[in-house]
């Protein structure tokens, strides 16, 4: 484990579990790397109990169009939800409204710029969202890129949207869609949530996942005043943004692949931006006090019994502002020893172990509901049992709680279920969308 302190940023503290060791030959080396990130005083890197101001710009995105009248109480959801985290704003962080439609259209404070959150600007933005009504389709890569330019307007280093929508993204090819995403990834951070049960759940998860933001269902809109206001008292707990894991590997060693595992699984491979001579980053997005983990696999050169090797470098780093060596936060060291001892070899890290299983339950349910839509009964309940032996195998309660509302279980240890006859909309929506969170591995 390594620990760097920076004054103003948070200390972030590497360790890395894993079997070291691997049979004569053996070329793949498995780790999981735990990141936890706590607060520090801008003066001196000790950690300050109280609330802080974050240097934060916020962009709100409302959707308006007309199916959100279906039922009037969901409009009305919105906007309190909108004004619940409007409250939750803390002094002087930069914010906007937008509202949402076949396009964008700023709502509070217009001009094509930010307000600075105080008692008046939030009693303001309040009033402004009182005028909201539905009308229109639904375009969101225009509401994300409207959101680009606004908080493009802030030096601020925490830059952060969050996006409701009721339907589907009906009025904007999903091209166009992918091609916002693609531009905004990297500029700003954004949570996004699906109220009712009109809306696609890879639309919003494929946001969220872009955007290293949460993605969540809020089924019942009378319960998105307490989500947004969650959400907002998250992102006023971030302090430091554009974090990137960095992996070094020595010659003749490559990155198999990165992943996220907990607290939501996220592919992170097809996302490194070379950093130097067999070095890459990865993006981790904005941190607050908070801990993650990460499954890295690295395959190495074959050795002979007795050799040992660096596999990787795992560094934490933040970019300077004038482009010079960034500044290394964190840092750990994923090795490899080469054995004749067969039990020691074959052992598997249980945090390995753990988050293998993980990423196993999340890929079943996925293709259990798949095949569950494309009335494939069999095949769904072969991916769904297996989904529900791995759920009570890792101790996942909530995921099992979300999987019995879709299969009934007859036997959870050995997988066996049957298909319920009649789901509803919102449970296997619910299924699908939080699939993805993770239980952590019991160090």
């Amino acid at each position: 484990m390594a620990h760097f302190a920076k004054p103003g940023v948070p200390g972030f503290a590497v360790d890395v579990y894993q079997n070291v060791n691997l049979p004569e030959g053996g070329r793949e080396v498995n780790a999981i790397v735990t990141v936890t990130s706590t607060g520090a005083d801008t003066d001196t890197g000790a950690v300050v109990p109280g609330p802080r101001v974050p240097d934060a710009a916020v962009v709100l995105m409302v959707d308006c169009s007309g199916s959100m009248d279906y039922p009037p109480a969901k409009m009305r959801s919105a906007r309190e939800a909108t004004a619940a985290a409007v409250d939750a704003l803390r002094d002087g962080v930069a914010f906007a409204v937008v509202g949402g439609t076949h396009q964008a259209r700023e709502i509070y404070p217009a001009g094509g710029r930010l307000a600075i959150a105080d008692d008046m600007t939030r009693g303001q933005a309040k009033e402004a969202l009182r005028k909201l009504s539905p009308g229109g389709g639904t375009a969101i890569g225009t509401w994300l890129r409207l959101a680009d330019r606004l908080l493009s307007s802030s030096d601020a280093a925490i830059r952060h949207g969050i996006l409701l929508t009721d339907g589907r993204n009906e009025h904007e090819e999903p091209d166009a869609l992918r091609a916002s995403l693609d531009a905004c990834a990297g500029r700003f951070t954004c949570d996004a949530r699906g109220v009712g049960t009109d809306w696609e759940v890879k639309e919003v998860t494929g946001i969220a996942s872009a955007l290293l933001g949460s993605a969540d269902i809020v089924a019942d809109p009378a319960g998105l005043a307490e989500d947004f206001t969650r959400m907002m008292e998250t992102v006023m707990g971030k302090e430091v943004a554009d974090v990137s894991l960095r992996l070094w590997t020595p010659q003749g060693a490559e990155v198999v692949f990165v992943k996220q595992v907990a607290p939501t699984m996220e592919e992170l491979t097809d996302r490194r931006q070379e950093s130097g001579p067999r070095s890459g980053d990865y993006p981790t997005g904005a941190w607050g006090d908070e801990s993650r983990d990460y499954h890295v696999c690295v395959r190495v050169p074959s050795a002979h019994v007795g050799q040992e090797m660096l596999a990787a470098r795992v560094s934490l780093v933040l970019p300077t502002p004038d482009g010079s060596s960034p500044h290394v936060l964190g840092q750990g060291l994923i090795r490899a020893v080469w054995t004749d001892d067969l039990e020691a070899s074959t052992a598997i890290s249980p945090q390995v172990a753990h988050y293998t299983g993980q990423a196993e339950l999340a890929l079943a349910i996925q293709q259990g509901l798949d095949l569950r839509k494309a009335g494939d009964v069999d095949g769904a309940t072969a991916k769904l049992g297996r989904a529900v032996q791995l759920a009570s195998r890792s101790g996942h309660a909530d995921t099992a709680k979300l999987l019995a509302k879709v299969v009934d279980v007859v036997d959870a240890a050995n997988g066996t279920v049957r298909l319920k006859a009649k789901v509803s909309e919102e449970a296997e929506m619910t299924l699908e969308t939080r699939s993805t969170k993770t239980v952590r591995v019991k160090k």
